[in-house]
């Protein structure tokens, strides 16, 4: 059985958000399927295209976090925040 290395527990959660970077100006749109403090996973229509660094928007919360990539399958992406949440205004 594959162990769990997560340090906080992950809560589900079916929110929209967007995957920004390059200054801004590309964008893709997103769901996000859980999340906790340290990480969360994204559903994409494909990881393509997709760089391993970039801001996630989160639209309900109105907040942006800089995120990396963990691990990258089909339509899914593994992430994990590398700084703190921003409000956006």
């Amino acid at each position: 059985m594959e162990q769990d290395s997560r340090k906080d527990t992950r809560m589900r959660t079916l929110k929209a958000g967007r995957i920004v970077y390059d200054r801004l100006s590309r964008v893709f749109d997103c769901t996000i399927r859980n999340a906790s403090e340290t990480g969360a996973l994204l559903l994409v229509p494909s990881t393509t295209g997709i760089p391993s660094e970039f801001l996630l928007y989160m639209d309900s919360d109105h907040k942006r976090r800089p995120a990396e990539v963990i691990w990258r399958q089909d339509d899914r992406i593994g992430i994990r925040f590398t700084g703190p949440a921003e409000t956006i205004v």
